[in-house]
């Protein structure tokens, strides 16, 4: 026997009061800037501000004294762990020859001689160089007499921008130290570490083997 449906009756929705309405998108955001300003304006004006005292007694990073040999003259200084050689050159010791360029260790525009030998100083910690020699562009010259790569580099206008260039001329130096100079392609090949991104490879290569017929 078939019975017919009971009809429902419908179910009243009372209103709901204003402060219960979903809020837009427009009052969420107004809102939520409010409560994070309110939150950064506590932590900076409330306790969470640290005093002169505890500031002051707080743990500082390690630091250690060493003394190193640069373009000729002992220098000795405190510096953080961390310090980089590149940074100890041109922070601590005004030497900004070397040029601070990827600062990871791929361009070579901070190349240096460490104990006659390259080296990127972005990648050396200074804290590691006791007692060690190190040269940098700005020692290369003799007073007013430049350096046979210098002023070759001048001859062959083996540059263009200059930013790589100090890197460029002291890794030269010390490919011809090497004794990597027997052929162009030996050159380009010792000296692919150091990068010059206005393309002047070809006049450099150059520079490195008139420099090295002087020694």
């Amino acid at each position: 026997m078939l019975t017919e449906p009971v009809p429902h009756e419908p179910v009243a929705i009372p209103d709901e009061p204003h402060s219960r309405i979903a809020p837009t998108r427009r009052t969420f955001i107004a809102t939520g800037t409010a409560v994070g300003t309110a939150v950064v304006a506590g932590s900076v004006l409330g306790t969470d501000l640290l005093s002169e005292s505890e500031a002051a007694a707080a743990p500082s990073a390690p630091s250690s004294r060493l003394t190193m040999t640069v373009n000729g003259t002992r220098h000795t200084v405190t510096v953080d762990n961390r310090t980089s050689l590149l940074d100890l050159l041109r922070e601590h010791l005004d030497l900004t020859g070397s040029k601070k360029g990827c600062d990871a260790g791929a361009c070579g525009a901070c190349t240096v001689l460490v104990d006659g030998h390259r080296q990127n100083a972005c990648l050396t910690l200074a804290v590691r160089l006791e007692g060690a020699e190190v040269t940098t562009v700005e020692g290369l010259a003799d007073g007013d007499h430049l350096h046979p790569l210098q002023q070759a580099f001048i001859d062959e206008d083996a540059f263009q921008c200059g930013y790589c260039t100090p890197g460029q001329i002291v890794s030269g130096v010390g490919c011809i130290k090497e004794g990597h100079t027997d052929s162009p392609e030996e050159i380009r090949e010792w000296m692919s570490g150091n990068i010059c991104r206005c393309g002047c490879y070809v006049k450099i290569v150059r520079a490195v083997e008139q420099a090295a017929g002087r020694k």
